[in-house]
């Protein structure tokens, strides 16, 4: 005899809030995990222009130059104001200097050392927003915060000697740490002023601003402005460092913050340094051992520790 079917038993209320409340959830953990991936692609562009014989400034100008443009689409789109008042502006101007302070020594870095530990090593700015409140804002020092500096120094001594056995250079290591402390100081800024708009505007006048700052060191200290792009492939990379790890990384950055929450992307974050070494190793070739994977696990690890207790 053939079974009688089992009957359907329809899903109550709270199961179906409860699943919906999943999807949504996921969606935020996949936003946060495609913003750091989308950052992490900073060196796939950057190191296609320098083999065009592009200076680190030429390239952060267009890369900046693109999402400038981009983002002033899309705060159009959204119908949002341009309006900013004197206190934002001072303030607004300060991140653009930090900005371009950040982007240009971490860029300068990839002439020095491989991308991919460059990019690891700028990942230790967590750890340096925790010494900078604590010692400007008097922000008490915990025992994991102590720790996680030690397992950071850790991996950074591990990654001390390249791939290939060779010192990294004192020149790039400067570079990186400087281009790391910028940041964690835009960070704290951002975090006590508290300006009143939002991160995409936020973002919008501070890459302006960045874009000036850049200019000015390009007619003093650098290369002279910036040239024209002559190549297809190098307005295609231009616009891809504008697209790619600066929109849609903060788009989705924006996004997953709304639904996790900071934290969980914070700790998301690690995927950054992950791939930009992939693409180091996979595009450009870069040699990748087992003391290199263990110092950037530490590092990784540690940082990954201070997102998850900073609550």
């Amino acid at each position: 005899m053939p079974r009688t079917p089992r009957p359907v038993i329809p899903a109550t209320c709270g199961e179906r809030r409860r699943t919906k409340a999943g999807i949504f959830a996921f969606k935020g953990f996949a936003f946060a995990a495609l913003s750091a991936i989308c950052y992490g692609t900073n060196p796939l562009g950057a190191l296609h222009l320098y083999a065009q014989n592009y200076s680190p400034e030429t390239v952060l100008f267009y890369r900046f130059f693109t999402a400038a443009l981009l983002l002033f689409v899309v705060i159009l789109a959204k119908g949002s104001h341009f309006k900013i008042s004197f206190r934002e502006f001072g303030a607004l101007v300060a991140f653009g200097f930090l900005f371009a302070v950040s982007s240009l020594t971490y860029y300068a870095s990839f002439k020095y050392m491989d991308a991919g530990l460059a990019s690891t090593l700028l990942f230790l700015y967590p750890l340096e927003v925790s010494v900078l409140m604590a010692v400007f804002f008097k922000e008490k020092i915990k025992t994991w915060t102590i720790v996680s500096i030690a397992i950071s120094m850790a991996g950074v001594a591990l990654l001390y000697r390249g791939g290939d056995g060779v010192p990294l250079s004192t020149v790039g290591l400067m570079l990186v740490f400087v281009s790391s402390i910028s940041y964690a100081i835009y960070m704290v800024m951002a975090n006590r002023i508290k300006l009143q708009m939002g991160s995409v505007k936020m973002t919008f006048y501070a890459i302006c601003f960045c874009l000036v700052f850049l200019l000015l060191y390009s007619v003093t200290l650098g290369s002279g402005l910036p040239p024209l792009f002559t190549q297809a492939s190098s307005w295609g990379w231009g616009f891809m460092l504008g697209l790619v790890p600066t929109v849609l990384s903060l788009i989705f950055m924006v996004k997953a913050v709304k639904i996790i929450g900071s934290t969980p992307t914070a700790i998301l974050g690690a995927l950054e340094p992950v791939t930009a070494v992939t693409i180091g190793v996979l595009v450009f070739g870069e040699v990748l051992t087992g003391r290199l994977i263990a110092g950037i696990l530490l590092i990784l690890g540690s940082t990954v520790l201070i997102a998850a207790k900073r609550k």
